[in-house]
């Protein structure tokens, strides 16, 4: 993700989500935050769907992915969680972590197909509907070389 892709991209994050991260969000992310790692997918230039991560040792958190509303069910996200989950695992990292409203039952079967299972639950997570959040993992593989597990 580049700043000149943060128009697109804040258009997409407007038409997915109640709560909508800023454009300042975004940019925080790409430019200021050592630990994010920000990606677009593209269709002929145009920015169609886009994931955030961080990365904090051996694990990832997503911490937003959308796809653009005329792109959806066509398994863009499902192809950008899978690249962003097969990298980690060959780098080494053990563990990808994110949350999800349990309303949203077409990304909790999303998640879920990718491996990732509910540990708990975040009180009160979003403060639109006052909605908890489920908090999924998925295991990614073993230790980095050398590493205790």
């Amino acid at each position: 993700m580049r700043r000149a892709d943060l128009d697109r991209v804040v258009e997409i994050e407007r038409e997915s989500f109640s709560i909508p991260w800023s454009r300042g969000a975004f940019q925080y992310e790409i430019e200021q935050n050592r630990v994010a790692r920000c990606w677009t997918g593209r269709v002929d230039g145009e920015v169609i769907g886009y994931l955030c991560l961080w990365e904090i040792g051996e694990e990832i958190h997503i911490t937003n992915v959308a796809v653009a509303r005329a792109w959806r069910r066509q398994g863009i996200a499902r192809s950008m969680l899978t690249e962003i989950l097969d990298d980690a695992r060959r780098r080494g990292l053990r563990m990808a972590f994110l949350e999800v409203r349990p309303t949203n039952v077409e990304a909790l079967g999303l998640y879920e197909a990718l491996g990732f299972h509910v540990i708990g639950r975040r009180k009160g997570y979003y403060y639109d509907t006052g909605e908890d959040a489920l908090v999924m993992e998925a295991e990614l593989g073993a230790a980095r070389p050398g590493k205790l597990r």
